[in-house]
């Protein structure tokens, strides 16, 4: 997998939160092999340190949902400047890890992401306060798998190594709730909009996540367009692990 260097993405560890500490210790990310079979289990915080990631030891599962108004606009976030990976910064509506818990552990790997769906629905409210039943698991389309690294600030400290499940879904995309500790801010995305918001990131008016700015690039301008017409599921892949 190609390495996105993205330096000025992280604080001192003095001006870390602390719930965000409390979550690198406490949520157990799921460790797989590239070709997403699971071998094992690690703390959030073990998967993030690049002194892992560059002996190739935190590999986990992650997904990425893209969430559509009824309208067919993409709700972005902005991540809370409390967040220790990739602080304010734009990024797709929500970003996260299933844990290695019975209900989100799909091992061996699911066709239809049961657990890893489940674990969008449980991040959709913990970030968004949007409830389970206004966007259900059976919402949220298993569209393809990447697998990307990604390092953060100039130390490298930290960063990302993924499975990154994608998830698009439309529906009732309000959110009624926002948590300060993990997003600042929301905002809906035209289609039309897309192209100028990866010229501002050109131009650095604008920071976005590395995992998103891939997807934008490679895939979102398609999946939107078949999302428009109507016909989403004919660019499902789920059975694909793409190498970045």
């Amino acid at each position: 997998a190609g390495l996105l260097a993205t330096a000025g993405s992280v604080r001192e560890s003095k001006a870390y939160d602390g719930e965000q500490l409390r979550l690198l210790d406490a949520d157990e990310c799921i460790l797989v092999n590239e070709r997403d079979e699971v071998v094992g289990s690690a703390s959030k915080k073990f998967c993030h340190l690049m002194s892992n990631i560059d002996e190739d030891k935190a590999l986990h599962r992650a997904f990425s949902v893209f969430l559509f108004t009824a309208a067919g606009e993409l709700v972005l976030q902005k991540r809370s400047g409390d967040k220790i990976l990739f602080p304010d910064r734009w990024t797709n509506t929500v970003c996260s890890h299933p844990l290695h818990t019975p209900d989100e552990l799909d091992d061996p790997p699911c066709p239809e992401a049961t657990g890893v769906r489940r674990a969008a629905v449980r991040k959709l409210e913990h970030e968004l306060g949007i409830p389970a039943g206004q966007v259900p698991a059976s919402d949220l389309h298993f569209m393809t798998r990447i697998v990307y690294k990604a390092a953060v600030g100039e130390d490298d400290k930290w960063g990302e190594h993924e499975v990154d499940y994608i998830l698009v879904g439309q529906g009732d995309a309000s959110t009624p709730g926002l948590n300060p500790n993990e997003v600042s801010e929301v905002r809906m995305l035209r289609r039309g909009e897309l192209e100028g918001l990866l010229e501002e990131e050109r131009r650095g008016d604008v920071m976005l996540s590395p995992w998103f700015k891939l997807i934008a690039q490679r895939w979102l301008p398609r999946w939107w367009d078949a999302l428009l017409e109507g016909d989403l599921l004919r660019e499902e892949d789920a059975g694909t692990i793409h190498q970045l």
